[in-house]
């Protein structure tokens, strides 16, 4: 990378924020949700919504930047990645047999050292088909204790295990597209 980009934010009422709060789509009316289950859920669509925002206005070749040499992460890696995390957590809870990776593994999907728009394209699709079959076979079970697949993990664990994955590889993201354009913001 040869220069370091400025630091800057499309966000005006709070300087901290990647939006202002009436542009974020991630606000809701007020009201948090009513349950375990819906909160889960909530912070899970949060958090998907995060990483989606923080890959937004950049092409192809930007998100495969690897932003923090010497590490291979690139937010194209990262949405990669979540997609096989995506096919993997549906793989644990289901008696279907197992469907193979789309990109080689779940550290794989972060060797992606160039990309171009169609496969920046497969790469949106296959998130938005994997999320909706992960959330599809979730909602299943009511019982947040249900157990569930091979490993008998409780649906409880999983719903967890989502968020801190989300949560973890959003900090990163924070990261890395500062790197890639000086945009900032929770």
């Amino acid at each position: 990378m040869p220069t370091t980009p400025n630091r800057w934010t499309k966000a005006s009422v709070y300087p901290d924020m990647w939006v202002d709060p009436d542009d974020d789509p991630r606000n809701t009316d007020g009201r948090s949700p009513d349950g375990e289950a819906e909160t889960q859920l909530e912070f899970i669509r949060d958090y998907r919504s995060t990483l989606r925002m923080k890959c937004e206005g950049l092409d192809a070749e930007q998100l495969a930047m690897r932003s923090v040499p010497p590490s291979t992460m690139s937010l194209l890696g990262l949405l990669r990645h979540m997609v096989e995390v995506e096919r993997d957590w549906c793989n644990w809870i289901t008696a279907d047999e197992t469907r193979p990776s789309l990109y080689g593994g779940l550290d794989a999907a972060f060797s992606t050292s160039g990309a171009d728009a169609d496969m920046l394209a497969r790469t949106w699709s296959d998130r938005a088909a994997e999320q909706a079959t992960t959330d599809a076979e979730v909602a299943k079970y009511e019982d947040l204790g249900t157990r569930l697949g091979e490993s008998q993990i409780a649906v409880r664990e999983l719903q967890i295990h989502r968020i801190e994955e989300y949560a973890r590889h959003c900090g990163h993201a924070d990261l890395l597209r500062e790197c890639i354009d000086g945009r900032t913001g929770q």
